[in-house]
């Protein structure tokens, strides 16, 4: 593998993970202009999120070391915190783990990630357009219901193209969490799903990669994470402001081009 391909799938990654475009269907089509496919391309695409991953824990880690420490106390809001973590994660844990092999087959092809860019653009303009009351403000104060709720939506992030970000933010946008709680309890289930993802991954496929695609992985984890710890603190206050309608657009151009270039090839 050269240098060029794992670092300009490190910036896709970094810029794509956090924000409701899908960054395996951006890593998916990317690699198909790269030229990069195959098992190893697969085992790469999810490794490097681990990166961007790693930048939550970067930007929150005062976050994170309260509700540690807050569980030790048994503290009501560190203890429903992790709660509604687990419980946002759970479903797409076990849906993963039951469709891999369907899972590993989509990311063979690109037509089904633009069609699913241009399915979430359309559902996330519909979303934005739902009047719906405001019930949560803070991950803690969530119920466990809307964390289970949120969680079960996820499970449509399995499929490449749709975002688990953007299943999770709209998930919590429908079930009355406001903007800013929604976009971070998507970064919190990310720690958890992410870190099982790629462990499953590795464990499944990792004895198949040799030294080369290995130093890939390792630049393209070392690149997205710098790349998103840009792109999070720009992400919440781009969010605050004008919402996630500039996305969904977005997301419905990118998969129209997308299909006209796969059209003519």
């Amino acid at each position: 593998m050269d240098i060029v391909t794992p670092v300009l799938l490190g910036i896709v990654e970094g810029l794509t993970e956090f924000i409701p475009v899908s960054s395996t269907g951006h890593l998916v089509l990317a690699g198909a202009l790269l030229g990069f496919h195959g098992e190893a391309s697969k085992t790469f695409d999810v490794v490097i999120q681990l990166g961007a991953i790693l930048a939550v824990i970067v930007l929150y880690w005062r976050r994170f070391w309260d509700v540690m420490v807050g569980l030790l106390r048994m503290e009501q809001g560190p203890v429903a915190f992790t709660r509604n973590i687990l419980l946002g994660f759970l479903p797409s844990m076990v849906a993963g783990a039951l469709a891999y092999n369907a899972i590993r087959a989509m990311l063979e092809s690109p037509t089904v990630v633009a069609w699913a860019l241009i399915a979430g653009g359309i559902a996330i303009l519909a979303i934005e357009r739902m009047a719906k009351t405001i019930t949560t403000t803070s991950v803690e104060a969530m119920g466990w219901r809307t964390a289970l709720g949120i969680g079960i939506i996820q499970c449509l992030s399995l499929v490449p193209g749709v975002s688990r970000s953007g299943a999770t933010i709209m998930g919590a946008l429908v079930l009355g969490v406001e903007r800013k709680t929604a976009a971070e309890f998507s970064f919190f289930v990310a720690v958890p799903t992410m870190l099982a993802a790629s462990s499953y991954s590795m464990l499944k496929d990792g004895v198949h990669l040799g030294s080369a695609e290995i130093g890939g992985i390792a630049i393209g984890f070392v690149v997205s994470f710098i790349v998103a710890l840009v792109v999070i603190k720009a992400f919440v206050a781009m969010v605050s402001r004008f919402g996630f309608t500039p996305f969904a657009w977005y997301r419905i151009i990118a998969g129209a081009a997308a299909l006209v270039w796969l059209g003519g090839h």
